[in-house]
């Protein structure tokens, strides 16, 4: 496989100019759009992407390890088929709305200023990340491992303490409701 590093992209179009599959290290990826690409086995490790569409890509057996996300339009990605040796990203204003983290091993993941309407976190290991200023609405969270994590300033969650493990995790007193919702309570100021 190809070993590309140090390089920067911009304005890729895929579906017009598709990138080698390759290995990528350190590598910049400024407003390319790969929305619907096949990224299959793809490697990208320390590098950038942003004001990037990844939405709709294929990235089976693609290996993330040490990703930033910035501004990037990640609809309805597949993370639970990335390879899973060393995936680690975080993300800052992007949109993951619809994507799928089933079963992955995530810790210390840093979602930031970020939109996750309807994303499948189902027994995802997000031990130790932190959410801030996300939406999580009807995002959903079954037999998650959300120990230490810090949600003080996520909101739209829903989350049922007795379904999940949330030991030590932080949650703002605004928050606090959406750890009640399966009760069908009001609460008022």
């Amino acid at each position: 496989m190809e070993f590309i590093e140090d390089k920067i992209f911009e304005g890729i179009k895929f579906q017009e100019e598709p990138l080698a599959k390759a290995e990528y290290e350190n590598c910049v990826f400024k407003h390319c759009d790969f929305s619907s690409a096949n990224l299959f086995e793809f490697k990208f490790s320390d590098c950038e992407f942003i004001g990037s569409n990844l939405s709709l890509a294929n990235i089976s057996k693609t290996a993330f390890r040490d990703i930033k996300f910035k501004e990037c339009k990640l609809l309805g990605l597949h993370f639970e088929h990335c390879n899973e040796f060393g995936l680690a990203f975080s993300f800052e204003n992007c949109q993951l709305d619809h994507s799928i983290f089933y079963k992955t091993k995530i810790k210390k993941t840093n979602f930031k200023d970020s939109q996750l309407k309807e994303v499948d976190f189902t027994e995802c290991d997000l031990t130790e990340s932190v959410f801030e200023n996300c939406d999580l609405n009807n995002a959903n969270f079954d037999q998650t491992i959300l120990e230490k994590v810090d949600l003080r300033s996520a909101y739209n969650y829903s989350i049922d303490p007795e379904n999940n493990r949330i030991k030590k995790a932080k949650f703002s007193i605004q928050g606090i409701s959406g750890l009640l919702n399966k009760y069908d309570i009001k609460i008022e100021n």
